[in-house]
């Protein structure tokens, strides 16, 4: 138990390389299924470049250059964050001892501290990626809870009220097979030239919520053929509509309300529009702490950075409530 109890503090390079960095780099952050900025500089912007598409002309002698390339900045307000978590010392040693348990690798027999710090750190790192992942999506600084800052579905919604984006109005509710590729359709239909222009590069994706995820299996599973019936026995590992990917957001139920009922969410837009900016290193005081408080006999975690949402072009995005 003394080894659980030595303090551990992640500050400056430790805290990018040791902590953070795994959540939000490679394959993590591709599963988030968007674009993820990490410790970009301070205030925290990004170039949009714009190609001229009319370059060519008749040749002739001379020099007959048109317009330059159309640059569009964009900055992402970032928002001061504080993670805290407090175990009793027998429920934190249990949680830990089951992480290290749970592998093939450590002789139970010797652990050291660097074991204990490894499990003690994933378990904090990955409830911190849990609550960010989801304040992307639904956060609200005018909501109950993940009001630290807006999410991709809030800021969608401010952009179709002030007509900015196209927004889908919804003609029948719930979701259900029978009407779901009516949805999916009429998304597509709303979405700009812009958009659209955009599919051959494969990054299009319409981010869902559960249901909506289900209900697509659900009418795929009643097509009578053999490729239904292979998938129907074994899953499918993703879902694609006219081969656009459909990616489940995994919010429902965070916002599924007391009687068991929740709205339907669907974005149709191209993963690099949608970017979530996590900074550690330009914020004083940006630190992940680790210790035992002996007084209220408790484990406590602290983690203090900086995150933000922005959707670069709001012109890129089609929105769905239903």
């Amino acid at each position: 138990m003394g080894l659980i109890e030595k303090p551990k503090t992640y500050v400056e390079k430790d805290l990018e390389t040791i902590f953070f960095r795994p959540m939000f780099v490679g394959e993590n952050a591709e599963q988030l299924g968007i674009r993820v900025m990490y410790n970009m500089p301070m205030p925290t912007t990004i170039q949009m470049w714009s190609p001229n598409s009319d370059v060519l002309k008749r040749y002739s002698a001379g020099w007959n250059g048109g317009d330059n390339a159309t640059r569009v900045q964009k900055r992402i307000d970032m928002s001061k964050l504080k993670a805290e978590v407090g175990f009793s010392a027998s429920d934190y040693f249990q949680s830990v001892y089951e992480l290290i348990a749970g592998r093939a690798d450590v002789n139970l027999d010797d652990l050291t501290g660097t074991e204990l710090e490894q499990a003690e750190t994933e378990l904090f790192r990955a409830s911190i990626a849990e609550s960010l992942r989801v304040m992307m999506w639904i956060g609200s600084t005018k909501g109950q809870s993940y009001n630290m800052m807006d999410g991709f579905i809030t800021r969608a919604t401010n952009y179709s009220i002030a007509n900015a984006a196209p927004h889908y109005d919804a003609t029948s509710t719930p979701i259900t097979a029978d009407n779901v590729v009516e949805l999916l359709k009429g998304m597509w239909a709303a979405a700009r030239p812009e958009l659209k222009a955009l599919r051959g590069e494969g990054q299009l994706a319409y981010f869902v919520t559960t249901d909506i995820c289900d209900a697509y299996e659900e009418y795929l599973d009643s097509h009578a053929t053999d490729g239904a019936y292979i998938d129907l026995v074994s899953g499918r590992r993703e879902l694609s509509y006219h081969g656009i990917k459909l990616i489940d957001m995994g919010v429902t139920q965070y916002i599924t309300d007391e009687n068991g009922s929740a709205p339907s969410y669907c974005l149709l837009t191209d993963r690099r529009n949608l970017v979530l900016a996590v900074n550690t290193s330009d914020y004083p005081g940006s630190e992940v702490r680790m210790w035992y408080n002996p007084d209220a006999m408790e484990n406590r975690q602290r983690a203090i950075f900086m995150a933000g949402t922005e959707i670069l072009d709001e012109k890129l995005i089609v929105w769905a409530m239903f």
